[in-house]
């Protein structure tokens, strides 16, 4: 549906919204290959003898080059732009996605997980950035749920397609054809995306909103500058202390369930599905939260911080995990509130590069939180695995560290940054 002003050129209302659907899609899609390997653990452990610490490596070669790129990855969204930048992103991503049909042991997943994380790494500050440029600051926080809650999506589309496919066409066909989705995101991506200033569908009216903020566009930053915010630093931290865990119930859970609860692949779908269903309605509403707050006049400190600390005591359920019991559903609720949780806490860190810095450092900043995030990642994955082999599948104590990493990432953010405000 179209509009059409005096001059007689026809726009698309809302076209900022079209724009976050694209990402949304790049989320799921994002979520989606990665999610593959952790479906296909139990089988796959079978089948090529792996050990829990056999496949924590193989998730932590991911988390490397995952951290190692991202930098690197927000300066080259930078400097070719999002819509050259994320193309190529997403076909090194997909063609790595379908590269595991063809691993045969630990050593080969590892390699082929090594170029998945060159290639997602991207996804984020792309995404970020992108939202930077097409929205307002005060929908910023609901656009990043909007699409960060694709995420959630790819990984509660994954356990309806990837056991399918692996029960009838064998655990490769599962590689090969959720990767391939990635390319129809690219035809999309290539066709419809253009910055806001060149878009011919633009409303000069929805220009104007977007411009709203009066924020001036800059020359890059050097990364020293970028360091030299405090803010750069919270939520650096503020991913190093968090991120793992969200990569803890995406790599970990299946084999929990199938460990614990005896689910085997043509059983794992609905509890995950439950989970993850979760994890979309937690992203939604730690967007809504925040710019709720914000349109009844609260400052972005106050609203940010306070959708925060609703999130970090949420999360604090997965604690009892370990309590449950026999009882798989009031695991799944626990999990479920968690991950909601976690999602929520995600969306409204992701918005403090954009609130406080300006926006010739926002990729940048996300790029060197993905690292700090990525090296957490790196060094955990393989203790866990360890931690598992060590306490013969021991999961309790790795759900009392999970739920209570939140609030002590939001204690250092806040001393980090006592007030959020855009930087001068």
């Amino acid at each position: 549906m179209t509009s059409e002003q005096n001059t007689g050129r026809r726009y698309l209302p809302q076209l900022r919204w079209y724009i976050c659907g694209l990402l949304f899609f790049a989320s799921t899609v994002n979520y989606i290959d990665r999610q593959v390997l952790g479906l296909l653990k139990p089988v796959l452990a079978k089948d090529l003898n792996w050990t829990e610490t056999d496949y924590g490596y193989i998730v932590a070669a991911f988390q490397l080059a995952y951290g190692l790129v991202m930098p690197f990855v927000g300066r080259m969204i930078d400097w070719l732009g999002m819509r050259i930048g994320y193309t190529l992103a997403v076909v090194v991503w997909s063609v790595a996605a379908m590269a595991h049909a063809f691993a045969g042991n630990a050593f080969q997943f590892g390699a082929a997980r090594f170029a998945l994380g060159i290639g997602e790494s991207a996804n984020f500050p792309a995404a970020i950035k992108t939202v930077a440029y097409w929205f307002p600051r005060r929908e910023r926080a609901l656009a990043t749920g909007v699409f960060n809650s694709g995420t959630n999506v790819g990984a509660l589309v994954a356990p309806l397609m990837v056991p399918y496919l692996a029960l009838h066409y064998g655990w490769r066909s599962a590689f090969i054809v959720t990767g391939a989705i990635g390319f129809l995101w690219v035809a999309l991506w290539m066709y419809f995306f253009r910055e806001p200033d060149q878009h011919k569908l633009l409303d000069p009216k929805e220009l104007e909103l977007i411009r709203s903020d009066g924020e001036i566009e800059l020359p890059q930053l050097p990364y020293r500058e970028v360091l030299s915010h405090r803010a750069t630093w919270a939520f650096m931290v503020g991913k190093f202390l968090t991120d793992p865990v969200w990569w803890f119930y995406l790599y970990w859970l299946p084999g929990f369930l199938n460990t614990v609860y005896k689910l085997d692949l043509s059983h794992l779908g609905l509890p995950l599905i439950i989970v993850y269903q979760a994890a979309t309605v937690g992203s939604l509403a730690g967007g809504w939260l925040s710019s709720t707050m914000l349109n009844r006049g609260f400052t972005v400190n106050r609203a940010r911080k306070t959708a925060m600390l609703v999130c970090a005591l949420s999360v604090t359920a997965a604690i009892f995990v370990g309590n449950a019991g026999g009882s798989l559903w009031l695991a799944v609720g626990l999990v479920s509130i968690a991950v909601a949780s976690h999602q929520g806490w995600s969306c409204n860190l992701y918005t403090l590069p954009s609130d406080a810095l300006p926006r010739n450092a926002v990729a940048s900043t996300v790029g060197l939180g993905g690292l700090c995030g990525s090296i957490s990642g790196f060094l955990v994955a393989p203790a866990i695995g360890w931690w598992l082999d060590f306490s013969h599948k021991a999961y309790g104590p790795l759900f009392v560290v999970a739920g209570t990493m939140y609030l002590l990432a939001l204690g250092i953010i806040h001393l980090l940054v006592p007030k959020l405000e855009p930087a001068k």
